[in-house]
Parts: C-alpha cells; sequence; structure tokens
C-alpha cells in the first residue's frame, strides 16, 4: 500500500488577465465587428454609455475623467491607468448606419426553391423537387443516389423521384441538379439555340467522350465524330465557354462597403495616417451611476463594481486599440511608400517581424492588427495584409515582393495577343527577362490566386 506524499513545487505559468483578454479580443476584431462588440457592451453595462456630445462641447468631460481617476485610486485601481471621458467619434443619432440597407444575401436553395414556387407544382411533386433542391450541394451538384433521397420520401416511386429530378434540372442557372460533369454540360448545351454552330457534336463529346477532350486526344475524336477540324474546334470552344460549377456564382454575397480602419492621404510631400475614429460610437462612463455606486458601498455591491471595472477597461483597452493600428499602419505607410507612389510594381518585400521589430511589440500583437483591417488610400481601399508580400531574389542579386510578381504577371497577359496567348511556362521565360527568377509552377500558383485562367480558356 503506497503512502500519500506532501511536497512543494515551483511552477512557472503565464495567465492572461481579464483586462489582457479583453484588449486581445478588441484588437483583433475588424472595424464593424468592433463596433457591434460596443454597442453590445452599451446595451449589457449599465456603466457604460454613448455620448451624442462634441469632443469640444464643454469641458465637463474633464471633470469627469478627474472623478474617475479619483474613484480608481480609491478602489485600489493602477494610478498610470488615465480613463478618457469619451472615446471614438460620429456616433449621434443622425449619422446614418449602412448597415440597415444592406440586403441578406441570397443561396442558391432560396434561388431554387422561389423559381418552384412559380411552377404550380402539385403538393406532391413540389415536396420531391424540394428534397432535391435541399440535396444540392454549393455547385450545384446532387451528390447523393437517387436512392437516398427515395429514402427521404417514404412512398415514393422510382418514376416520381426522376420526376422531380427533372423539374429541378430546367430552374436557373443551366446545368443545376447534374450527376455528373457530363450531364451538367450536356444541361447547359441543351439549353442553347439548337442553331448553334457544333453545338451537336459538342453534346456528343461532353455525353460520350469527355475522358478523350479531357486527354486532348484530337485524333481519336476527329475519328469517332467524323467531324471537320474546324467544326472539333467550334465544339471545343463551345464547351470552354460552359460553367462546370453553375450553381457556385449563386447566392455568393459580395460586401456592399469595406469599412476601412485607417486613412492614408498627402499633404506636401508627406503621407498622413489617421485612425477612422468616425465609424465608432463615442463611449464613456457614465459618471452618474459612478457616483451613486460611490455613495452605496456596500456587500451587495460586488456585480455593480465588476460592471464599473469592465467598463473602464474596455474604454482604455479601445483607446489602446486605435493606439497600436495607428502605429502599424504608420510603420507600414513609412516601409511601402514606393507603393502610394508607383503603383503595385513598387511594393517591397515586409514581414510581420520587421514590423514588430521597429515597433517593440510580439509579432503575434502585429498580426491582430493587420488581421481584417483595411486601410483607404489615394489608391483605392487595401487590406493591410496585402502589405506584407514575400522576398523572392532576382538575377541582379537584389529583391522583389510577390505582388509585384503578380502586377507584372497581369501586365503580361493582358498585353498578351489573344489567339496566341502566353503560357506559364513562357510568363516565366518573360519574368527572367526582366530579373525576377522564379520556377514555373510558382507563376501557375500567382496566376491562380488573381484567378486568371489558363492559357486554353484565354485563347479567342
Amino acid at each position: 500500500m503506497s503512502n500519500a506524499v506532501m511536497g512543494l513545487r515551483l511552477k512557472q505559468q503565464l495567465t492572461l488577465t481579464p483586462r489582457l483578454q479583453q484588449s486581445v479580443k478588441l484588437l483583433q476584431l475588424s472595424a464593424l465587428e468592433c463596433v457591434q462588440e460596443l454597442h453590445q457592451a452599451i446595451a449589457q453595462n449599465p456603466f457604460l454609455e454613448e455620448s451624442v456630445e462634441s469632443a469640444d462641447s464643454d469641458s465637463d468631460s474633464d471633470a469627469d475623467s478627474r472623478a474617475e481617476r479619483e474613484e480608481a485610486a480609491e478602489d485600489g485601481s493602477r494610478a498610470d491607468l488615465d480613463f478618457s471621458s469619451g472615446v471614438g467619434g460620429g456616433g449621434g443619432e443622425e449619422t446614418p448606419d449602412w448597415t440597415e440597407w444592406t440586403a441578406s444575401p441570397s443561396t442558391l436553395h432560396d434561388s431554387l426553391r422561389e423559381q418552384l414556387l412559380l411552377l404550380g407544382l402539385t403538393e406532391r411533386d413540389h415536396v420531391l423537387a424540394n428534397l432535391i433542391v435541399d440535396a444540392l450541394d454549393d455547385d450545384g451538384f446532387l451528390r447523393l443516389p437517387l436512392e437516398d433521397v427515395m429514402a427521404l420520401a417514404p412512398g415514393a416511386a422510382p418514376g416520381e423521384v426522376e420526376t422531380a429530378l427533372r423539374i429541378v434540372q430546367t430552374l436557373e442557372p443551366s446545368g443545376i441538379a447534374a450527376r455528373s460533369l457530363g450531364e451538367c454540360l450536356a444541361l447547359q448545351l441543351e439549353a442553347i439555340d439548337r442553331n448553334t454552330p457544333s453545338r451537336d457534336i459538342a453534346l456528343d463529346v461532353v455525353q460520350n467522350r469527355l475522358s478523350l477532350m479531357a486527354a486532348r486526344d484530337n485524333t481519336r475524336l476527329l475519328d469517332a465524330l467524323g467531324c471537320s477540324e474546324d467544326d472539333l474546334r467550334l465544339a471545343m470552344e463551345l464547351i470552354r465557354s460552359l460553367d462546370p460549377r453553375p450553381g457556385s456564382k449563386v447566392g455568393t454575397f459580395e460586401p456592399r462597403a469595406i469599412v476601412p480602419d485607417v486613412i492614408v492621404r498627402k499633404e506636401k510631400k508627406r503621407w498622413l495616417v489617421t485612425v477612422n475614429s468616425a465609424i465608432y460610437p463615442r463611449i464613456r462612463v457614465n459618471q452618474q451611476y459612478a457616483d451613486y455606486f460611490r455613495q452605496a458601498r456596500d456587500g451587495e455591491t460586488a456585480l455593480l463594481a465588476q460592471h464599473l471595472q469592465e467598463a473602464r477597461w474596455l474604454v482604455r483597452n479601445l483607446e489602446q486599440r486605435f493606439l497600436t493600428i495607428q502605429r502599424v499602419a504608420e510603420a507600414v505607410v513609412a516601409r511601402q511608400r514606393n507603393f502610394f507612389e508607383y503603383g503595385d510594381l513598387a511594393m517591397r518585400p515586409l514581414t510581420l517581424r520587421e514590423i514588430a521589430d521597429e515597433l517593440g511589440l510580439h509579432e503575434s500583437t502585429v498580426s491582430r492588427a493587420t488581421s481584417h483591417k483595411f486601410m483607404a488610400t489615394p489608391r483605392g481601399v487595401v487590406a493591410f495584409k496585402r502589405f506584407f508580400s514575400r522576398q523572392l531574389a532576382t538575377t541582379s542579386g537584389g529583391s522583389c515582393s510577390a505582388t509585384a510578381i503578380r502586377a507584372l504577371l497581369r501586365e503580361f497577359i493582358a498585353a498578351e495577343d489573344r489567339r496566341n496567348p502566353l503560357s506559364d511556362v513562357q510568363l516565366t521565360g518573360l519574368l527572367a527577362d526582366r530579373g525576377v527568377k522564379v520556377a514555373r509552377r510558382t507563376v501557375t500558383k500567382y496566376r491562380r490566386s488573381m484567378q486568371l485562367p489558363a492559357v486554353d480558356f484565354r485563347r479567342a
């Protein structure tokens, strides 16, 4: 039988205080998320209020700030905290909220259900068609076997499910509810005018000989189809114009607006950076409630004390958020000055560690300060992350950023001959002529990241 032993052990552990956790959370939020967080805090914390007064309307805010500092000193709080009476700006009732007019996104399934309502189907056909719609993936394909769909509707005959599938396949966009790529392309071709040149040949290819097309075996295709090379070329172009993922573009929600966190402008050859505080509500500690709390201290005010402390932390942490974003933005603008002057081709390589070392911050802090943040510049609204690009060596011994390489590739493709477009190998050679030596697979990766099609799809 073992004996219990009591002993002491020293252990070091890093713990985030509640205030630091709140500071980290605020810093990594986007502008709109931060505004929502502030409004939620105002609604839940009785000691927080939104100020509708102008920043310099009166001097009461100074008195309120002094009273709060005295209160913090009585509570044993840190004496070096300077709580401001109001943080943010432009949060008055007259300021419109653009999110009130933002429509909610409509999904592919919502669009198909709305179309089904217009067909005048019987109740049974409508139910079975909705089962088919629910089984579609985001690309619009029916990956679920019809037998499994039948299991969801007990008593349904196979012919009824097939009929419901054909009904859904008549909806927009064309090619929806297909069970394979060939069927998806065939549905789109069947929706095209019958007099379209080489339509029947293209239909034969996608239904029976799609593998030969994928292998680019034109010789066997010509023998199997019995057509001329010109007819086959027209059929291939017609097939390439189809959408292999018809449901992917339905219901995609593009943001109506991006709210910038900082604004960059040029004044007398200097680039100035200011935090866009106008979008934030002006929050402050409700001094009247704080006075009531100070006059009625007893054992039942622990919850109110916690709310008051959290209110003070929020005001201070919001100030810290503005300060950190301001410092990071100024450091980025200073290092990427050539971008603001000349564009993407002048973007220099930059890492988070460089900014962190310059500002004396941790790399994770810089990452949070740049995540989901945007900068309004004379060249448009730019994401913070765009300024951080990996470094690639040049043949001259210098360095080039990946952003500059993408800009070069975009220029090459925009100036190419549409009848004889540039392949990725040729693009690699053009970059080498400019002194940038990269692998062909790197060029392919950058081209795909810019959503530029391959050479065969760019041929006119």
